[in-house]
């Protein structure tokens, strides 16, 4: 149906990367502000004492035979940045919490909502349902340059429902909620007396107070040979084979927490932040040499792949992330994603700003 196509769309330009050529870019040590704690953490928060750092992702020198380990030209240039000291979930955000914010509120998700005629000019009313993107691994190797051999729009999936209508959330209150649209996130955030954090707010606190590192633990994907996040295992996309001890989303808080005690930075399922994605926008923050202080992001979107669709950053990738297509577990890049699409690998976690003085 042509909604589907719609929404595949946005899922596309996961692989682009920068070429061996091309001169990495300087990480500089974090400088953390040493301010203490502001009080006793608010439930299931972690202080993130913020300071200077570098942010961005630069290629792993002895891995770009690997396809997905590289990393996105937009997270070039490495650039300098300071952020204010906040409060951050220490997980993504559950459905038992999520469905309490509803149980509150009565909210319905995007994608339970029926699309409108009028945000969809051209297609035809039986293909306008409820619904979102899920996941369904081929049953045999498919070529990596059509994710729609993987993903499709299917109706009557939704937080509640994430395979679909005839599947549930019974029994699965801590995997992190899915199928969560920017403005469901929004307004969550907003419910709990939070908010989304920034994309600069997200990667300081992911780092976990290490400089230049290529994940949130360090440089070595496999830290003393231990699992540190859910990935994909076995052959993408059509067999996971679990060697982490998990296929699909899993519960959160399976896997150590980084410095900064925060859980699932890296895999699991996309976060989002708040702000509007440009490719460019790091270079517009470099370009004067300064360090960018509490960066709010671009003041409008713009994706060339996709220059008419609204997007706001991902962070974190996925537990479909994987070296033979796409490695976003690499903590300094980035993703992107129509703000009024959710899917199957696509959550969030809240910060908690300090009163301003």
């Amino acid at each position: 149906m042509t909604i589907v196509c719609m929404m595949v769309g946005v899922l596309t330009s996961m692989r682009s990367g920068i070429g061996a050529g091309d001169a990495p870019s300087q990480f500089l040590p974090t400088i953390e502000d040493k301010t203490l704690p502001p009080g006793p953490a608010p439930e299931g928060m972690a202080w993130i004492s913020g300071g200077e750092f570098s942010m961005g992702a630069q290629d792993p020198l002895d891995r770009q035979d690997l396809v997905g380990m590289q990393a996105t030209t937009d997270s070039r240039p490495v650039h300098r940045v300071f952020v204010d000291g906040f409060w951050m979930d220490k997980t993504e955000v559950t459905n038992e919490q999520f469905a309490r914010f509803v149980t509150a509120t009565g909210y319905a998700t995007v994608a339970e909502r029926k699309p409108s005629a009028e945000d969809f000019p051209g297609v035809a009313p039986e293909d306008l349902v409820p619904g979102s993107v899920v996941f369904s691994s081929p049953t045999h190797a498919v070529p990596l340059t059509d994710n729609r051999q993987w993903w499709a729009f299917v109706d009557g999936a939704s937080w509640r429902h994430p395979l679909g209508p005839k599947s549930s959330i019974a029994g699965k209150e801590r995997l992190p909620v899915v199928h969560v649209a920017y403005e469901d996130a929004l307004a969550y955030a907003q419910w709990a007396g939070k908010r989304l954090p920034t994309e600069a707010e997200w990667e300081f606190a992911a780092r976990g107070g290490l400089a230049g590192k290529l994940f949130p633990w360090g440089d070595e994907f496999r830290k003393d040979g231990k699992w540190m996040a859910n990935t994909h295992q076995g052959h993408f996309p059509d067999h996971d084979a679990g060697e982490d001890a998990v296929v699909g989303v899993g519960a959160v808080a399976q896997f150590p927490a980084n410095g900064y005690g925060l859980y699932d930075v890296a895999g699991n399922v996309w976060e989002w932040v708040s702000d509007w994605y440009r490719e460019d926008y790091y270079a517009e923050l470099a370009v004067s040499g300064a360090v960018a202080r509490n960066p709010q992001g671009p003041l409008t979107s713009f994706d060339p792949a996709e220059p008419n669709v609204k997007k706001r950053g991902h962070r974190g990738g996925s537990y479909l992330c994987t070296d033979q297509f796409c490695s976003r577990y690499m903590v300094g890049t980035r993703g992107k994603g129509d703000i009024e699409t959710g899917t199957t690998h696509l959550g969030f976690r809240c910060v908690q700003s300090l009163p301003h003085k």
